[in-house]
């Protein structure tokens, strides 16, 4: 069966309608264009985001299911309770995204090569680089063991990839990002695809309607503007 993809044009503001997005492949939208920092940004908008592995033509995505938690939902277990009291691990925003993307792009046991390109790399330290995305990191005695990264769109975070060189570190990033970007005026966080490590932590699925309606919502809408300034942040537990 011929599968039509619409081929984007020059203007990095042109994608087509989330809902000419294949049922199979689920989610798969467009091809082509670039990785530009206007084209990409405007993809978040508009509840899309590229996925291709190296060699492959860019592909542009929008699942017709969507995994998300409110900011400060996240669930954090009891265990997890005692593991973080128990490892004294620091965390900080903004303090080194370029070592994270770098870390997330690193093949894991379950995969012999990651999506996460040199060229994709690039286009993201240029998104950082001009305000857009941004990392959270975990440090265990100085050392770099865990984290993420992801593009703020207004109020909705649109995380990308997490990492972990350590036992729940990549965890402890997800938390300590709920919580501080819902204190900073944060609504939702889109995790895009669900996973089990995502769903111990709280997140959800909802159709790709109802996150499209709530990205409109919180898209244009502004945060603390010292919510991503460089810093260290705590988790804050509960009994």
């Amino acid at each position: 069966m011929t599968i039509y993809l619409p081929q984007l044009t020059d203007d990095p503001q042109f994608f087509p309608n989330v809902e000419k997005a294949l049922q199979e492949p689920d989610g798969l939208l467009a091809i082509g264009g670039d990785l530009s920092p206007q084209r990409i940004f405007n993809a978040y908008r508009n509840g899309i985001f590229p996925w291709f592995s190296a060699g492959e033509p860019l592909l542009w995505w929008s699942p017709s299911e969507r995994a998300t938690i409110i900011a400060g939902e996240v669930h954090v277990s009891k265990s997890m309770k005692r593991f973080i009291n128990k490892n004294h691990m620091s965390i900080t925003v903004n303090h080194c995204f370029s070592s994270v993307i770098s870390a997330c792009a690193m093949p894991r046991a379950t995969q012999a090569e990651t999506w996460i390109s040199e060229q994709m790399i690039d286009a993201y330290i240029e998104l950082h680089r001009m305000g857009f995305a941004h990392s959270i990191e975990v440090w265990h005695e100085k050392k770099l063991v865990g984290g993420l990264y992801g593009v703020c769109v207004g109020q909705t975070f649109c995380g990308e990839s997490m990492f972990s060189q350590m036992d729940n570190s990549s965890k402890i990033a997800f938390i300590a990002l709920n919580q501080h970007f819902q204190q900073a005026g944060g609504k939702i966080i889109d995790c895009q695809m669900q996973t089990g490590h995502l769903k111990s932590l709280g997140v959800q699925t909802s159709c790709r309607d109802s996150f499209i309606q709530n990205l409109m919502v919180t898209k244009d809408e502004a945060i603390k503007t010292t919510c991503w300034d460089q810093q260290q942040i705590k988790i804050q537990l509960t009994k």
